[in-house]
C-alpha cells in the first residue's frame, strides 16, 4: 500500500461525490478564439479527467457584464455558442470519469479597453483602482453593482443546466470581488467600503445571488486569496480571529467548500502554527478546504520581484502534501502547472510512477500562460 493511497480515497462533500482528493486548478489558457470553449478545449478537458483527475475546476470563465473580460480569447459564460461549447465539455469529462465546476469571474479593473467582447469598455472596481492609489477605470454604482450580482447568478443557474456538478467563484488575486475586499483597492465611503465586514458586502451579495440561483443542493466553491496580483505581500486578514470573522461571514451565505490560494502551499499562514492557509480555513469553519500552490514542483510561477519572467520547475517530492493530508488539515488538493506539463500526474502518483517534466513539456508551459 502506497503512501500516496491517502490522495485516491473517495470523498463526498456538499453533495459533490469525488473519486479521490486530486482537483485540477483553474489556470487561464486564452486559447478559446471567439470566446467559444471549441474541440480543442474538449480534449484538453478530457485528458485531464482520462488522467485520474477526481474535480476540475475550468479556467476563469467570465459573466455577462460588459467589462468582465480583461484578456483576448478566454471563454465567455453566456450565449448559446460559449454555454454549447461548455456542455460538450462536461460531457467529455464525465464520459472520462470526472467531475467539473466553472469558475466563474469578472477581472474588474484588471480589464484594460480594447478587449473584446466589451471594447472600449474601461475597468469596473469599487473605487476605479487596479492598483492601490491608481485610479485607472470606472468606479462602480449601485446599477454596475446589482448588475454584476445578477451576471453571476445568471451564470451559475446555466452552469446547472448545462450539467456541470458545481461551480466556484473567484473571489481571489485583486479580481473583481478581491478588489472589493482589499483595502488598498476600495476606498468607497458607501456601505460597500470601510472595514473587511463591509467590503465583503459585494460578495455576500454575490453568493447569496448564486444559491437562490442554484437552489439549496448545488455545490459552491469561493476561491480566495491574501496575496494580490498587484502585491504579493497583501493581507485581509492579520490573525486566525479575524480570518475566521470573514469566513464565517461568507459561509453563512452559501459557501460550500472553500479553495485557498497561496503560492506555496507548506508555507504556514500565521504565526505559532504550521497549518497553512487551507488548514485554518478548515479549522475555522469546518468547511471543507481545497489547498493549492506549487504543488509537486520545486518553484514559484512567478519571482518574487512579480516581473513576468517565468521560473522553470521541477517535479519535487508531495511527502510534505501526503503528511499534511493525514493530518488532516484540509480535503483537497488543487494541482495547476503540474498538470499542464504532465495531464497523467494523478495516475502516475497512484502508481508510484511520477515522471520527470521533458523539456517540450516545460515549453508548454509557458505557450499555455
Amino acid at each position: 500500500m502506497s503512501r500516496a493511497d491517502t490522495l485516491f480515497q473517495p470523498v463526498t462533500m456538499s453533495n459533490l461525490s469525488l473519486k479521490n482528493r486530486i482537483v485540477m486548478a483553474p489556470m487561464t489558457r486564452t486559447m478559446s478564439p471567439g470566446n467559444v470553449p471549441n474541440e480543442q478545449s474538449v480534449a484538453y478537458y478530457r485528458r485531464r479527467a482520462e488522467g485520474g483527475v477526481g474535480l476540475i475546476i475550468t479556467e476563469g470563465t467570465f459573466v455577462d457584464h460588459s467589462a468582465a473580460s480583461g484578456y483576448p480569447n478566454v471563454p465567455a459564460f453566456y450565449g448559446a455558442d460559449a454555454l454549447a461549447g461548455w456542455k460538450n465539455v462536461v460531457d467529455a469529462v464525465h464520459a472520462a470519469g470526472g467531475k467539473i465546476a466553472p469558475q466563474l469571474w469578472h477581472v474588474g479593473a484588471i480589464r484594460r479597453p480594447g478587449v473584446n467582447p466589451g471594447g472600449d469598455t474601461p475597468g469596473h472596481s469599487p473605487s476605479g483602482m487596479a492598483f492601490p492609489g491608481k485610479v485607472t477605470g470606472h468606479a462602480m454604482t449601485q446599477q454596475d453593482i446589482d448588475d454584476v450580482v445578477a451576471a453571476f447568478a445568471k451564470a451559475a443557474s446555466d452552469a446547472k443546466v448545462v450539467g456541470f456538478d458545481a461551480i466556484e467563484l473567484h473571489g481571489a488575486h485583486g479580481y473583481l470581488i478581491d478588489q472589493f475586499f482589499w483595502d488598498g483597492t476600495n476606498h468607497r465611503d458607501d456601505e460597500y467600503g470601510g472595514d473587511l465586514e463591509a467590503r465583503s458586502k459585494f460578495a455576500l451579495e454575490i453568493i447569496r445571488a448564486v444559491r437562490a440561483a442554484v437552489g439549496d443542493d448545488f455545490p459552491i466553491i469561493f476561491r480566495y486569496s491574501q496575496w494580490k496580483q498587484q502585491d504579493y505581500c497583501a493581507r485581509l486578514c492579520e490573525t486566525p480571529e479575524a480570518l475566521g470573522e470573514f469566513l464565517a461571514r461568507l459561509s453563512d451565505a452559501g459557501v460550500d467548500i472553500f479553495h485557498c490560494s497561496t503560492r506555496r502551499f507548506w508555507e504556514p499562514e500565521f504565526e505559532g502554527s504550521d497549518l497553512n492557509l487551507a488548514g485554518w480555513t478548515r479549522k475555522l469553519t469546518g468547511k471543507p478546504a481545497i489547498t493549492v500552490g506549487s504543488v509537486g514542483l520545486n518553484a514559484d510561477f512567478l519571482p518574487e520581484d512579480g516581473t513576468a519572467n517565468f521560473k522553470e520547475a521541477e517535479p519535487a517530492s508531495i511527502d510534505n502534501l501526503l503528511e499534511r493530508f493525514e493530518r488532516d488539515e484540509f480535503d483537497l488538493v488543487a494541482v495547476g502547472r503540474a498538470l499542464i506539463a504532465n495531464p497523467d500526474w494523478a495516475n502516475q502518483v497512484e502508481a508510484g510512477n511520477l515522471s520527470n517534466i521533458t523539456a517540450y513539456e516545460k515549453d508548454m508551459l509557458k505557450k499555455l500562460y
